[in-house]
C-alpha cells in the first residue's frame, strides 16, 4: 500500500534530513525528486519543514542541531509509547540522546544511539502519522542499517523493537539481514564493508524510489552530488548511492515492476 494514514508500532514511518544548508537542500531535492518544501512559520519549530510530493507529505527537513554536525538522513520508527522505547534503549545498552519530547500537537519523538554507534529515532503519532506516500517514485521505500557490529546491533534492535532478524547468504561472503516485525519485513541490516572510511560510524541508510535511476544519478551529479555507486543490481531493483551536496548519504532505487 503506497498511500498511508498510519503505521503499526515497529514500522519505519518517517524520514527527515538534518542539513547544514536547508535552502540548498530544498533546491537539490526539489530538482531530483520533484519535492516542494513547506516550512513551519512558528520560530519554535526551529526552521523545520516538510517535503511534499503530489500533495502528500513524504519527508522532513531542518537544520543540523549542533555545532560541527554533518548533514544526515534520519529514520523514525513508529511506536505507541516513546517513553517505553526510551526505557528499553537504556536497559539494552543504548543511549537516549533526546528524551521523549512532544512536538506541538503533531506527536512525540525520541532519539537514541545503539551500542553499535547507530542513531535512530522513534515517533509516537499525534496529528502527524508519518509519511503519507511510500514505496513509489518520489518517496522513501526502505531503511537499512549499515553496522560495524552485527552482533551488538542484532541484540539491541531485537530488544528495543521486538524485531526478529532473518539472515541470508548473498554469496561472496556477504550476509544480508531483514528485520521482521510481526512476521513482515520492515527494514534491513548489513555489515559495513572495508570501503567505508574508518571515521564513518554505523548508520541507517534511507532508500528513495525513483522512476529512472540513470536519469536521477545523472541529475544528482550535475547538481553537485558525489556519486558513490552509479548502479548496482539487487533483488528489488537497480540502485545507486550518493552524497548530496551537503554531504548526506542516501540511496536511490528503481524498483522492479511487480510480477
Amino acid at each position: 500500500m503506497s498511500q498511508r494514514s498510519g503505521y503499526e508500532p515497529g514500522v519505519p514511518c518517517w524520514v527527515d534530513l538534518s542539513s547544514t544548508d536547508v535552502d540548498a537542500s530544498r533546491r537539490f531535492y526539489g530538482e531530483i525528486f520533484g519535492w516542494q518544501a513547506e516550512m513551519v512559520d512558528d520560530p519554535a519549530a526551529g526552521g523545520y519543514g516538510q517535503f511534499i510530493y503530489n500533495g502528500k507529505k513524504v519527508a522532513g527537513v531542518g537544520p543540523t542541531m549542533g555545532e560541527g554536525m554533518s548533514s544526515a538522513w534520519n529514520s523514525y520508527i513508529a511506536t505507541a509509547d516513546a517513553a517505553a522505547v526510551a526505557d528499553r534503549v537504556k536497559n539494552s545498552g543504548g543511549t537516549v540522546v533526546m528524551e521523549p519530547m512532544a512536538i506541538f500537537q503533531e506527536g512525540s519523538m525520541a532519539v537514541f544511539q545503539g551500542p553499535d554507534g547507530s542513531f535512530c529515532s522513534v515517533w509516537q503519532a499525534g496529528n502527524h502519522h508519518g509519511a503519507e506516500l511510500v514505496n513509489e517514485p518520489g518517496s522513501f521505500c526502505w531503511n537499512e542499517l549499515a553496522t560495524r557490529d552485527m552482533s551488538a546491533a542484532t541484540r539491541f534492535y531485537s530488544d528495543v523493537f521486538g524485531w526478529t532478524p532473518a539472515s541470508q547468504d548473498m554469496g561472496g561472503g556477504m550476509t544480508y539481514t531483514e528485520w521482521h516485525n510481526n512476521g513482515k519485513s520492515v527494514a534491513g541490516m548489513m555489515p559495513m564493508s572495508p570501503n567505508y572510511p574508518q571515521n564513518v560510524p554505523s548508520f541507517w541508510m534511507v532508500y528513495f524510489a525513483v522512476a529512472d535511476l540513470d536519469d536521477t544519478i545523472a541529475k544528482a551529479r550535475r547538481l553537485g552530488a558525489t556519486i558513490l555507486v552509479d548502479s548496482m543490481d539487487a533483488p528489488p531493483g537497480r540502485f545507486g548511492v550518493l552524497l548530496d551536496p551537503q554531504g548526506a548519504a542516501l540511496s536511490v532505487i528503481q524498483l522492479n515492476e511487480p510480477a
